[in-house]
């Protein structure tokens, strides 16, 4: 015959058991941080961020200064808030390819770069129409290089065409509705300037 305290014991944990099962079975991929806060949260859950940008490579990176397009996307993870503004964690990926015009060595040759960064993304919903974000990670790059010819001497050669290297940015979106946005990202090695559909 059980104990006085093993009988509630018992059903204390089966209760909890039971109680807990239901929110199990029905978690989210996106794990939501409760808190209050003044701001509306919609902007900060969206199920995915597609920002198509133009882009610009400074100078120095590769050569001269180069220029292109590409595609990032953005998946949130976790959705809190920080003190009374809502904010997400994201994963940030997407490919970019940039021409440069000349190269290090010279005025005679020019590269391509495809450019896949890999970053995570920590945004904060500042305002109703306005977030930025801060993120790092890596990526990964390969280039295309036109070939050196005599007026470049005999110190021309490509630099390397493959590697992985950190990247940094610090950005901001303009919110023009419920799910667009003007994306700005200053950082290395690119800054970008596009739309953002969440």
């Amino acid at each position: 015959m059980p104990n006085k305290l093993e009988l509630p014991l018992t059903v204390s944990l089966f209760s909890l058991v039971v109680a807990s099962t239901p929110s199990i079975a029905k978690a989210d991929v996106v794990v939501r941080v409760e808190g209050g806060s003044r701001f509306n949260d919609e902007r900060a859950e969206y199920p995915i961020e597609i920002e198509p940008h133009f882009t610009f490579g400074p100078d120095n990176v590769y050569g001269a200064a180069g220029y292109g397009g590409g595609v990032r996307l953005g998946v949130p993870l976790l959705v809190g808030h920080l003190g009374p503004v809502s904010d997400s964690l994201a994963i940030s990926f997407g490919g970019d390819v940039v021409h440069y015009e000349n190269c290090y060595f010279g005025s005679e040759c020019g590269a391509n770069y495809l450019i896949l960064p890999v970053a995570a993304q920590f945004n904060i919903f500042v305002f109703h129409s306005f977030s930025f974000f801060g993120e790092g990670g890596a990526y990964l790059y390969k280039g295309w290089f036109d070939g050196c010819t005599p007026v470049d001497g005999t110190g021309c050669s490509a630099p390397s065409d493959l590697g992985i290297l950190p990247t940094l940015a610090i950005g901001g979106r303009l919110h023009l509705g419920a799910f667009s946005a003007i994306t700005l990202r200053l950082g290395y090695p690119t800054t970008t300037l596009g739309l953002s559909f969440l």
